[in-house]
């Protein structure tokens, strides 16, 4: 029986042998697509291949896929677990043809494929074609002998598929297998087509026509093939199953949840093990790739999906966390195909138990109240909106978690009710998503790469260059000549102008032609294209033109030590706080650096300062830093660091820096730091200068970020941080290394002092104070002793009050203070009088007299403010009168 890692890479050398060039599965998020939330097919990452923008050096290719659908209009949580066949990750196998071949090759492969390297039975197979594609239905017969009873026809948009409203469209033939009659279920287009007697493995798109906004259609100048086949839809149809959880790799996962929560994977919480082995998937692929948890975007969408599996995980009895000792399972099972989940693995990990110990904190208190809630209700009645936005905004419960677990007891939730109560609160709307955020439109930059070629990058070795100027573009469009004062975006056939990427900003400087100079803000890069931000300053450029660039050099000078900086940091902070350790985003600018980080908690003072002082010893050592070529695969083996969920070319620039014995980096065991990057760095680390951090801080649910600078903007700051020090030293008249001492006994001695004048104001005040003191009386045969003083602040009238308690003995207090024209007010009852009257009520009634409002309390000592201090009087007697009332 073939594995489901055997059926992929048959899959894939079937097309290799075909001469399709293999490409690596894309990112789970899309580079390229802004009206997408994830990557939900194979097409997707040469959606501008099929428009036409954009071009490779291949026309045929292959894929195996990794695809998510769990948010926007591709959203199949809600099934997963409960039916046979629906998943939140799954693999689409595909090939692509960019106007190479067409129908007449695209049906040949795919039935030599199916019936001869996956070697199923012809009779078990059929098929459905647009019911105008007369070609296809054809061709079918021709190739595979399909009889007209087997070729079907749809007249629907089941079998015509369109890019979007207008666009690349066109009919497809889908091929279906036929389980045999013991299982219900029709052909597709009948009536009983739901059941799951013939079900679709492969559909195959003819992209051939463009569709316009008045619904009218033309041929397209280049046809080209679009097919996709679930890896585990056919892997369950190859290992003789009828449920995709049955196959190998599902199966591993579900015995590796069974035997963490030591339950059976077939008994009663078989749905839950399915969830979990599905979600563990989804999880584990989207953080390889970059997506981290949190409250809005995909990250949202993340978070939902985990809190899914751990509720699961929850109701099989796991009392500890799950999800991140299920990895290595996953690993062992999809690491070899899919490498990023090797080197993410510790990554992976440490997020999921993050994650689930948090939620497990509040998940017993929201199930508790869902219990609660559902034992007010009549039976069948569905959950109110209320209620289950309660569970969402107090316990981190979205909707459909609430749904998912309502549905095991056959209930509902009201979720207009939901909204209504979301909408009161003005909540935040969930999943809000809007694109993938690169949502300039790369046309024009696509059209000028495919004329001119991509720009070459001299930056690495010059910040000095000449080229030509291929165009000038402004407002939008390419113009043939710019004058001073144009805002315009200059493209070039080479440059030394580095463009914004990977964290490093890009780079400033002049371009200067025998007509006029303008100067470059910022670069920017679309396509291969590099774009030269900038106005024109003098003169007047045109297209054509040769000129002179030049990188401001300054400012150059700091970024690369900055980005160089960024790469001793990293390693600094996997060995101060563990492999886990992985970039998570960074800033490389002229003025400071940024370098976010995956870790859970705060760095304590001595981490910082280890890392700190290790960063700075690779600084001194002034160790060359150098630069290889070499592909993905060899760098990961030399031990490279990889951004995760960073898409990398057949060839990467490996930069390595510094040297320690024994540290197992490098082909030599000596290198300190290893890494893929693009970016520009200093020739020795020396040139780095100096390192400070000025701290550290949370940027997201377990990301951590350190701010720092190098250079002569770290001397400026250390020395701005001595003057500061010296001047604090000689307001003292300390040394330097005395400061803190002094300073310690200085604040040791302020607070004795301010104990003591504290005592010796409540002593004056006790003593008949500035304000005088009223004689004690019996109001309603209980005792009170009311006193009016100045030069007292509010934190001090509870200890007056309980010196004024004990010389009363029995009965109440009154303390009225002068705070500079307001007032503070104290009030106070003798134990054995208490549960008649309240120290409460006696301030809300006297700050009521000062002009204020409620106070509160002990019922033997309660406090409040007022706004008029000269209303002591009046205070006093409302104070006589509260106690008057007493019964």
């Amino acid at each position: 029986m073939p594995s489901l890692n055997d059926i992929r890479s048959t899959f894939l050398d079937y097309f290799r042998r075909n001469d399709h060039r293999i490409v690596d599965s894309s990112p789970l998020v899309p580079r390229n697509d802004p009206t997408l939330m994830f990557t939900n097919s194979g097409m997707v990452q040469f959606k501008n291949l099929f428009t036409g923008v954009e071009t490779r050096d291949y026309v045929r290719a292959s894929t195996s896929q990794k695809c998510v659908r769990a948010g926007g209009k591709h959203n199949d949580l809600d099934n997963v677990g409960y039916t046979a066949r629906h998943h939140t990750f799954f693999e689409m196998l595909g090939n692509f043809s960019f106007g190479d071949y067409f129908k007449n090759e695209a049906i040949p492969f795919a039935w030599e494929l199916l019936t001869k390297d996956f070697g199923l039975n012809k009779d078990k197979l059929l098929v459905t074609v647009y019911h105008t594609d007369d070609e296809a239905a054809g061709i079918w017969k021709k190739v595979a002998g399909i009889s007209d009873d087997r070729i079907i026809r749809i007249p629907t948009d089941d079998n015509f598929w369109r890019m979007g409203p207008t666009g690349p469209c066109g009919p497809c033939t889908e091929i279906f297998y036929d389980h045999g009659d013991h299982i219900w279920g029709g052909p597709p287009g009948s009536a009983e087509e739901d059941g799951d007697r013939f079900i679709e493995i492969w559909n195959l798109v003819f992209m051939q026509n463009e569709q316009f906004e008045d619904g009218s259609m033309r041929a397209l100048d280049m046809q080209s093939i679009d097919t996709g086949m679930g890896l585990e839809r056919i892997g369950a149809l190859l290992q003789g199953k009828h449920d995709n959880y049955d196959t190998d790799l599902m199966r591993s996962l579900i015995e590796a949840s069974a035997h963490g929560t030591s339950s059976d994977p077939d008994g009663p919480g078989k749905v839950h093990h399915r969830v979990i082995a599905d979600h563990l998937r989804s999880t584990s692929f989207l953080i390889a790739d970059g997506v981290m948890p949190s409250n809005e975007g995909r990250g949202y969408v993340l978070r939902r999906i985990m809190r899914r599996a751990m509720r699961h995980a929850h109701l099989l009895g796991a009392q500890d966390p799950l999800m991140h000792r299920l990895v290595p399972a996953l690993v062992r099972q999809m690491g070899a195909a899919y490498p990023e989940l090797t080197r993410a693995q510790a990554l992976i990990e440490e997020t999921l138990k993050l994650e689930e110990t948090r939620f497990k904190q509040t998940l017993d208190r929201g199930l508790r109240l869902l219990d609660d809630e559902l034992g007010k209700l009549r039976e069948g009645q569905p959950l109110p909106g209320a209620a289950a936005f309660k569970l969402y905004d107090t316990y981190g419960f979205p909707l459909d978690l609430t749904q998912d677990a309502l549905r095991e007891k056959g209930r509902t939730v009201d979720v207009e009710g939901f909204d209504h109560a979301m909408q009161e609160q003005k909540a935040k709307a969930r999943a809000a998503w809007a694109g993938s955020g690169e949502t300039q439109d790369a046309t024009i930059w696509y059209d000028l790469a495919e004329k001119h070629g991509g720009t070459e990058f001299l930056g690495y070795d010059t910040e000095t260059a000449e080229g030509q100027i291929l165009a000038l573009v402004a407002d939008g469009k390419e113009s043939g000549a710019a004058a001073t004062g144009t805002k315009v975006q200059i493209v070039v056939n080479q440059t030394p102008f580095y463009a914004e990427s990977g964290g490093q900003v890009g780079d400033s400087g002049l371009i200067r032609t025998d007509t006029g100079m303008a100067t470059v803000t910022d670069t920017k890069k679309s396509a291969g294209v590099f774009i030269h931000i900038a106005e024109v300053t003098e003169g007047e450029i045109a297209r054509g033109q040769p000129a002179k660039l030049e990188v401001a050099h300054a400012r150059r000078t700091a970024i690369r030590a900055n980005h160089s900086a960024t790469h001793l940091l990293h390693e600094a902070l996997r060995k101060a706080l563990g492999s886990h350790v992985a970039q998570r985003g960074s800033l490389n600018a002229e003025d400071r650096l940024r370098f976010d980080f995956s870790h859970s908690k705060a760095l304590s003072l001595e981490e910082l300062a280890g890392v700190e002082a290790e960063v700075n010893t690779f600084i001194r050592q002034n160790a060359p830093v150098e630069t290889r070529i070499m592909t993905p695969d060899d760098a990961r083996a030399i031990g490279a660091q990889a951004l995760f969920g960073e898409k990398y070319g057949d060839e990467v620039r490996v930069v390595s820096m510094g040297h320690e014995a024994g540290s197992g980096k490098g082909a030599d065991g000596s290198t300190y730091s290893l890494e893929l990057c693009g970016g520009t760095h200093v020739k020795r680390t020396g040139d780095i200068g100096a390192f400070v951090t000025l701290g550290d801080s949370a940027s997201s649910a377990g990301v951590r970020r350190i701010e720092a600078l190098t250079g002569q903007a770290a001397l400026d700051y250390l020395r701005a941080q001595d003057l500061r020090l010296a001047e604090v030293a000689l307001a003292l008249k300390a040394q330097a290394a005395d400061v803190p001492a002094r300073v310690k006994a200085l604040m040791d001695e302020r607070k004795a002092l301010a104990n003591e004048v504290a005592q010796l104001r409540r002593e004056l005040a006790m003593g008949g104070g500035a304000a005088g003191a009223a004689a004690d009386r019996e109001v309603n045969g209980i005792r009170f002793l009311p006193q009016v003083v100045s030069g007292v602040s509010g934190k001090d009238l509870p200890a007056l009050v309980d010196e004024l308690k004990s010389r009363v003995g029995s009965g109440a207090v009154l303390v009225v203070a002068d705070t500079g024209g307001k007032a503070a007010v104290a009030a106070g009852v003798t134990a054995d009088l208490t549960a008649r009257l309240s120290a409460v009520d006696i301030v809300k009634a006297a700050a009521e007299a000062l002009g204020g409002k409620g106070g509160g309390g002990r019922p033997d000592m309660a406090q409040a403010g007022g706004a008029d201090a000269s209303k002591a009087d009046d205070a006093v007697k409302a104070a006589e009168a509260v106690i008057g009332g007493v019964k």
